[in-house]
């Protein structure tokens, strides 16, 4: 699912403040990438992809339920709408202004 949010924060502050934590920086795109539990393990997981771009975050949330099936592979078992989604989506958007 995506969103854009109008804020002044940095992506690094506004996921932050939405409980998330970093994960990595892409060096080609130069998108962040921030995760968050959604249970008490590691998986399942909110995945978000965050770039800003004049002064919005443009985010894109999914729901990963497992981790990759095979060493090396980048395929995983996620969902990208429903109400979990929405419900997450909401909670940044409060929180990222």
């Amino acid at each position: 699912m995506k969103i854009i949010v109008e804020t002044k924060r940095s992506e690094l502050d506004a996921m932050r403040r939405a409980g998330y934590g970093f994960l990595k920086q892409d060096a080609q795109s130069g998108e962040f990438s921030f995760t968050k539990r959604a249970g008490g393990s590691d998986y399942p997981r909110f995945h978000a992809y965050v770039k800003k771009e004049k002064g919005v975050l443009i985010i894109n949330l999914h729901l990963d339920q497992k981790r990759p099936s095979y060493s090396g592979s980048h395929a995983h078992n996620a969902e990208y709408d429903g109400e979990m989604i929405e419900n997450e989506m909401e909670i940044i958007k409060k929180t990222a202004i």
